[in-house]
């Protein structure tokens, strides 16, 4: 089994289960903009790839029609500053996250997110769930030119780190996790339970399919 000095964490739908907030703040932008509040269950299907691609996501649902340029710059401000007041509340941590990332750290494993929600958003929810200081390394969806699925950001936070990608791991959630440590030649963990857009995470092809975030200690912690 590989050995591995670094793990990189997405952070929606891998360590938070962010919904709740994300849907409060689209339906607080779609209000503001004079259409009808969207079903949570359907914000879960539009996460995933930055708050850009939601705030489009939901306006094409709610005018069933593609949204144009103005009309997407404005939604994406009232999203902003709806998700401003909501980002860091009430947070629910996906089971066995804040123990496992706790044993990682106390093990000597080398932590850093790399997510593409938009970074002014991250701090605050870090800070929030006590976890400002175990990670190494954090950047948001807009802290490079390229977010994920590209290899960049990860291979940006191997640089920053001084660790080779062959001994780094990733773990998401989604597709876009997947693809981008294939990409930037590290291994990769797919958990079942988060944002995929209703797609098994096992068809993307992770070295390892988890159901339980604690597994990972299988994988990091195990001689």
């Amino acid at each position: 089994m590989a050995e591995f000095d670094l793990v990189q964490f997405d952070l929606d739908g891998t360590l938070i289960d962010s919904v709740p907030q994300l849907a409060l703040a689209v339906n607080r932008m779609l209000t503001t903009l004079g259409h009808e509040p969207a079903a949570e269950r359907a914000v879960r299907h539009w996460v995933g790839n930055g708050a850009d691609m939601l705030v489009r996501r939901a306006l094409s649902d709610a005018l069933g029609a593609e949204p144009g340029a103005e009309m997407r710059q404005a939604a994406r401000a009232a999203f902003d500053a709806a998700y401003d007041q909501v980002a860091d509340q009430e947070l629910v941590f996906y089971p066995g996250v804040l123990t496992t990332l706790a044993a990682l750290r106390g093990a000597g494993k080398r932590l850093a997110i790399v997510t593409n929600k938009p970074y002014r958003f991250v701090p605050a929810i870090l800070a929030a769930a006590g976890l400002s200081e175990q990670f190494e390394l954090v950047l948001g969806g807009d802290s490079l030119p390229e977010k994920k699925p590209s290899p960049v950001p990860l291979l940006h936070v191997c640089r920053s780190l001084d660790v080779d990608p062959a001994r780094t791991l990733m773990v998401g959630d989604s597709e876009n996790d997947v693809l981008a440590a294939k990409a930037a030649g590290m291994a990769v963990v797919g958990l079942t339970y988060g944002y995929n857009y209703g797609r098994d995470i096992a068809d993307s092809g992770p070295d390892w399919v988890l159901s339980d975030f604690a597994a990972l200690a299988d994988i990091l912690l195990t001689d």
